[in-house]
């Protein structure tokens, strides 16, 4: 207790003499910026992956890859003399530590991370355009639902570097021993259902699945205890055409279509067809059951999946046949998103800070060798893909489904905020206490709400 009392004041310690040694050191003018020759810029980053290409490198680290390539710009850059600070930053960390910053007028120059977790800062004006410094190659060579991804109103403010595609994942040894052979994808794709499909896929689980093999097992999972893994239910809600929001960026969840959604949501739950309880299990807990071979079908995203497969081979995990299938629709075309991960600059008032931290983000997002490194993650680069696809035959899969992709965010103001909104009208969609029109009629009053007080203070809809 005294240990870790000691250690919580320390590291309160060296938050406060960060605050002060940023409040009387970085920030200023530019003319500030460039004394004794030189412009020091600070990257922050929340942990993405270890090592420079490979986290099996020697002292293989969260920020090698940013130090590697901080020190390769210093060295090659022309225009200034540049000193990079590289820094790895809790996720449950990275909002508060910003805000103490930014109102401090020292906020970092480069921050690394996923769009949806920053998009907010994008809205409140701290983020400068990055328009300038992508060009038509780059363009070319990352598809559209990645740049619609990072663009707010007509400007983009992220680089796209890579991704984490969500999907569904299923049991395919429990579709076997169901009779649903017909049903299962390669071991390298992402199977796509129809609708019609799929509702015979989980009915099917229901009537055949062994007892006696896969006890207390159900078709799929389900969850709303919190706003975690929302993305997923934010696929379900559009699965018959509904759009969710419209062009001015509100939410249109409210008609046939979405109650269409709901309806159908809560009859695969009464019908026995997901787990009980959804309305108090959480996304961690549905993860659980699947891999304890509870769930025939699951979310998952690159991350989740690969940690699954290797937890099934250090022996943490029963070991299964899993797979990969997109999220079905009534039109036939599957539903899927991503987790956009790339560079964003801060507007620190210093246009010569912006200007080489501009640099230093293209540098890391086009740099021929550098790129290469977004295979630790899944490349938003479809050369990047091709040149891996032997070693990471999934990336063909993902790829290929870019065309697919739907912005879960819509990009709009306050999304964060927003995520509140939904899990508690589905709570009361599977507990009964409201009908599936009332549910999306409720969540599109209340999100509009948080949409329209946020879009007061975004300077992307002033």
């Amino acid at each position: 207790m005294i240990k870790n009392r000691f250690l919580t004041i320390s590291l309160a310690i060296v938050l406060v003499l960060s605050i002060l040694a940023g409040c009387t050191g970085s920030g200023g003018s530019s003319k500030d910026s460039a004394s004794n020759g030189e412009v020091e810029i600070k990257v922050w980053l929340t942990p993405q992956w270890k090592g420079v290409l490979d986290a099996s490198e020697d002292g293989a680290d969260y920020d090698s890859f940013f130090k590697h390539a901080a020190k390769r710009f210093s060295e090659e850059y022309k225009d200034h003399k540049v000193k990079v600070t590289v820094e790895v930053v809790a996720g449950d960390q990275r909002d508060e530590l910003l805000n103490v910053n930014l109102n401090g007028g020292t906020p970092p120059d480069v921050f690394f991370e996923s769009v949806f977790a920053m998009g907010d800062y994008a809205h409140r004006g701290a983020l400068v355009p990055l328009n300038d410094i992508v060009d038509d190659e780059a363009k070319k060579d990352i598809a559209q639902s990645h740049w619609d991804n990072v663009t707010f109103g007509d400007d983009i403010y992220f680089y796209p570097f890579s991704q984490n595609p969500g999907t569904l994942t299923y049991n395919a040894d429990m579709f076997k021993a169901a009779g649903l052979e017909k049903y299962i994808g390669g071991e390298e794709e992402i199977k796509t259902w129809t609708l019609t499909e799929y509702e015979e896929i989980l009915n099917a689980l229901k009537a055949n699945l062994p007892k006696d093999k896969y006890s207390n097992a159900y078709p799929m999972g389900l969850y709303a205890l919190n706003n975690q893994g929302d993305t997923w239910n934010l696929a379900y809600l559009r699965m018959f055409g509904n759009q969710f929001f419209d062009n001015e960026g509100n939410l249109i969840i409210n008609d046939e279509n979405g109650v269409k959604a709901a309806n159908w949501l809560k009859k695969i739950y009464d019908d026995g067809l997901t787990n009980p309880g959804a309305e108090s299990v959480s996304s961690n807990d549905v993860n659980a059951m699947f891999q304890n071979q509870q769930l025939a079908v699951s979310f998952t995203n690159a991350i989740l999946f690969n940690n699954a497969k290797a937890d099934m081979e250090s022996g943490k995990a029963p070991k299964f046949d899993i797979r990969l299938a997109n999220i079905p629709s009534a039109s036939g075309d599957p539903l899927t998103f991503t987790y956009v991960t790339g560079a964003t600059v801060f507007d620190t008032k210093d246009e010569t800070r912006i200007k080489v931290s501009k640099d230093f983000v293209k540098f890391i997002s086009t740099d021929p060798e550098l790129v290469k490194a977004s295979k630790n993650g899944v490349p938003v680069r479809t050369s990047v893909a091709k040149e891996f696809s032997a070693e990471k035959p999934f990336f063909a899969a993902y790829s290929a489904n870019d065309q697919y992709m739907f912005n879960f965010t819509g990009n709009v103001p306050g999304y964060s905020q927003l995520r509140q909104v939904l899990y508690p009208e589905l709570q009361a969609l599977y507990t009964g206490s409201k009908t599936a029109k009332e549910v999306v009629e409720s969540y599109q009053t209340k999100g509009n709400e948080v949409i329209e007080s946020s879009k007061a203070d975004s300077v992307i809809y002033k």
